[in-house]
């Protein structure tokens, strides 16, 4: 039943797409780099800890605007982002890079790119590099570079059109990027693997390709004036529970992560970006207090983390036992490794920026 209405959908998309082409649609551009961090598929690729690399990357010889739509806020428009923003404010996503590069950064949400680039360049004219998270499909700014995330154990060329699968546009958009960056590989990817992303993308010989994958950080406590144990994952034996608790579209590379170790794992699943109510709240103390074994404690994603830090519902007695990991994505080296050295060498061969 979801076939024939995934053509349908598609049909659409290739509308729309060929009214851009054609200039019915019209895309601006800008006199400064813009950088544009986007997927074909719905979620779970690892764009913010991808563009929170861009950024730290960058800092030092641009002075960067991260933009986003600030998907699920209880905003409208317009928002800067300032030290009394909320995650309602500007969604889960761009509070966890404000809260990480803060002043170093101008960020802001809003729905429509073009009028949010042009108000924080107002606020802040000595930005000289814009990040634009989640806009591959928002087409009516031109970008200088674009950056194409698939996640390696869910390649868009094994995926479907929505509502079919998971592809927001068909796999032959990616000819619009300049770069692919297949997420989350495994740390033993063998030359086999290489190959088959390598021979199934069919990439043109401008465009680049890197791998990545996640690098996960020791716990950290969501509540630190509350926690005065904080566990050390290799060493926890088989006496000890771990509740994973999680609101992303993907978790599975993240629990499998956790069953590595010797605590037995139980997963508590929410949908992506979800709001914690108080009702989900019992559910999580309850499904805490039936974990066997001597110790237990709970552990949550980075993105969720920042939710669950500002929800006036969680329980007072769990926040000395709750902690998330903290990630950061580290490419495999192939030679040409750094996806910052491929964004800044197209920026330097666009027509735009050429001397």
């Amino acid at each position: 039943m979801l076939y024939p209405i995934s053509k349908i959908y598609g049909m659409g998309v290739a509308v729309r797409n060929k009214m851009f082409e054609y200039g019915m649609l019209k895309q601006q551009e800008f006199d400064i780099p813009v950088v544009v961090v986007g997927n074909l598929a719905m979620g779970g690729t690892g764009k913010t800890p991808h563009v929170e690399y861009i950024v730290e990357s960058m800092l030092g010889r641009y002075n960067i605007g991260v933009l986003s739509r600030g998907y699920k806020r209880a905003t409208k428009g317009f928002v800067l982002a300032t030290p009394q923003s909320r995650p309602e404010d500007i969604g889960d996503e761009s509070y966890q890079i404000y809260r990480k590069f803060g002043p170093d950064i101008t960020l802001a949400v809003c729905e429509k790119r073009t009028e949010g680039i042009r108000k924080m360049r107002e606020i802040n004219p000595d930005l000289n590099m814009i990040i634009l998270d989640d806009a591959f499909q928002h087409r009516y700014v031109k970008p200088s570079v674009s950056v194409i995330l698939t996640e390696y154990n869910r390649p868009i060329f094994n995926d479907k059109l929505l509502p079919y699968g998971r592809l927001r546009e068909p796999a032959r958009a990616l000819n619009r990027a300049d770069i692919v960056v297949v997420t989350k590989c495994p740390v033993d990817m063998k030359p086999m693997q290489y190959r088959i992303f390598e021979e199934n993308l069919s990439l043109f010989p401008f465009q680049k390709l890197y791998f990545s994958r996640y690098n996960y950080g020791h716990l950290v406590p969501v509540f630190p004036e509350e926690a005065h144990d904080i566990p050390v994952l290799d060493s926890q034996g088989g006496d000890t529970s771990i509740l994973v608790v999680t609101g992303v579209a993907n978790p599975k590379p993240f629990v499998r992560y956790l069953r590595r170790h010797k605590a037995a794992v139980k997963l508590k699943r929410f949908t992506d970006h979800h709001n914690f109510s108080a009702s989900d709240m019992e559910d999580i103390a309850s499904a805490f207090d039936a974990l066997p074994g001597r110790r237990k404690f709970i552990v949550t994603t980075e993105k969720d983390a920042v939710r669950i830090l500002n929800n006036p519902y969680f329980p007072h007695q769990l926040k000395k036992s709750i902690f998330y990991i903290p990630i950061k994505v580290e490419f495999i080296d192939r030679g040409d490794s750094e996806l910052t050295f491929g964004i800044e060498k197209t920026i330097r061969e666009s027509h735009l920026f050429k001397s």
